[in-house]
């Protein structure tokens, strides 16, 4: 098959419609299709991918790895297809979409019951997915997710329209018992020498983030310890094994622990991250402009009132933002 030319969906429907029957002949019947049809329809599909799907030599019949790969991303493609026309004229008539959404785990745990609620009103079915920046971006390129909270703006994406919720500094959280001021680069580079400092995982936007600034600032040190989320590397600080450089999202992630940690705001630590809401250019607009609405309501009367509960002055490193100029 010529590189760029694509598969026929019906066919791929065909296949999926043998691969769950079971054989060809209950295929037919399902499809609408005589038996000869189905047979002729997979032996040209197979032809165009230059693979063999279906094991003939077997007794009820098998499929084979390739067949086994394409059924389970058909089945899904499939489904997706079948409901197409359906979500179309819905679209049209102004009826609620059904919305599958990435949330950056920080905001899941923070934030994301808060902005759920608010859209359920909003949405005739919801469908919410957790994970890493990283993970959330990829899933909305290749059309898993259809929006997604992320602190990565995916600017290299041309067909993404993107609002930047807020920004956010990070600080340094050291042990309660460690007395000492953090209060310049040069007490953060003294911390090296007294503590370990607990990182968060390294494959994460801002254990990236963070671990390209301390290069720059020349601050170097081994890695012992990280870890892959906010809960647990803010409690290992409690536990005084270390010091770290968190953000506040993180850090009320962690408000089980934040009682026994001391929060240093360094100035001249010049490190932030923002988190946008991110969407496909020109599909589902008026969703979109509803999201961005909200997510600031949920920034506003719930992120920031909460932050400021937890004492320390840490609300004040956030920006409430607004739409991106990049957008």
């Amino acid at each position: 098959m010529p590189p760029n030319k694509p598969l026929d969906m019906h066919a791929v429907q065909v296949f999926v419609a043998v691969a769950e029957e079971g054989s060809m002949s209950a295929a037919a019947s399902r499809m609408g299709v005589s038996q000869s049809g189905v047979s002729q329809i997979i032996r040209q599909l197979e032809e165009e991918l230059g693979v063999v799907l279906v094991n003939r030599t077997t007794r009820p019949m098998t499929l084979t790895p390739f067949g086994i790969a394409l059924k389970n991303r058909g089945a899904v493609l499939s489904e997706e297809i079948a409901n197409l026309k359906a979500q179309v004229v819905e679209a049209g008539s102004g009826i609620k979409p059904d919305l599958r959404i990435g949330l950056v785990d920080s905001f899941a745990s923070t934030c994301g019951s808060v902005f759920t609620k608010k859209l359920l009103d909003k949405v005739s079915q919801l469908s919410i997915r957790t994970g890493l920046s990283p993970q959330q971006g990829e899933a909305l390129l290749r059309r898993d997710l259809d929006l997604i909270v992320t602190s990565d703006p995916l600017i290299d994406a041309n067909d993404v329209v993107r609002y930047r919720m807020f920004s956010e500094r990070y600080f340094v959280i050291t042990p309660k018992t460690l007395r000492a001021p953090v209060q310049t680069i040069d007490d953060v580079r003294a911390l090296i020498n007294r503590l370990p400092i607990v990182r968060f995982n390294r494959t994460s936007q801002v254990g990236m983030q963070i671990e390209r600034y301390l290069r720059r600032i020349d601050i170097r040190a081994p890695a012992r310890l990280e870890l892959d989320n906010a809960d647990a590397l803010t409690s290992m600080v409690a536990e005084g094994i270390g010091w770290a450089i968190t953000s506040p999202m993180c850090f009320l992630q962690a408000a089980a622990h934040v009682g026994n940690v001391a929060t240093h705001v360094v100035e001249p630590l010049g490190l932030e991250r923002s988190l946008y809401l991110v969407a496909r250019r020109d599909e589902y607009n008026a969703f979109f402009d509803d999201a961005c609405d909200t997510a600031r309501e949920v920034i506003e009367t719930s992120f920031l009132p909460r932050l400021d509960a937890l004492g320390g002055g840490i609300e004040k490193l956030i920006t409430v933002g607004g739409r991106n100029p990049h957008e």
